[in-house]
């Protein structure tokens, strides 16, 4: 079945059963290798993508469930060549090891950050559930702590309610 997916801002026509995962159209038919096959039941993360926004693990959606929806792969995560504050704050704190989760990871961090610019360690424990087989959280809590204060510096300042007017 003929369909277009928008991805990373681009509009791409493909072809495909309509119940194929999400995953394999972007990474077989579209080359968006950078989202990750660990688990095929939508438990382990490594396939997360954003809906419009939203998290959403790619391996158990039908495509036919995303035509129309702006989907966003770690690809198109960065702001041109400036990487995502969550992909500056994995590389300053060192946050992986063999690497293979952490495409998932920064999806699933972007998104809790872009909801919860201030998370708690017990907010950052309740939405990242990717797994990690490595065993890197406490970097990845302590990137993400880091990634939203970079973030916060960088936001214009707001002016003080109650100011005066003239």
């Amino acid at each position: 079945m003929n369909m277009q997916l928008v991805v990373n801002g681009r509009t791409h026509d493909i072809d495909a059963d309509p119940d194929t995962p999400l995953l394999w159209v972007l990474r077989e038919q579209l080359g968006y290798t950078g989202v990750k096959f660990g688990c095929g039941v939508a438990a382990c993360g490594a396939c997360t993508v954003h809906l419009d926004g939203a998290p959403a693990r790619s391996c158990s959606l039908p495509v036919q469930s995303v035509v129309g929806v702006p989907i966003t792969t770690i690809e198109g995560l960065a702001a041109g060549q400036e990487p995502h504050p969550v992909q500056q704050a994995w590389i300053a704190h060192q946050v992986p090891q063999c690497g293979y989760c952490q495409s998932g990871m920064i999806m699933a961090s972007a998104a809790l950050l872009a909801k919860n610019p201030d998370p708690t360690d017990a907010d950052i424990d309740a939405e990242i559930t990717n797994i990690c087989r490595c065993g890197t959280y406490e970097r990845v809590r302590k990137a993400i702590h880091a990634a939203a204060a970079g973030i916060r510096d960088a936001a214009p300042a707001k002016p003080a309610a109650g100011g005066s007017r003239r």
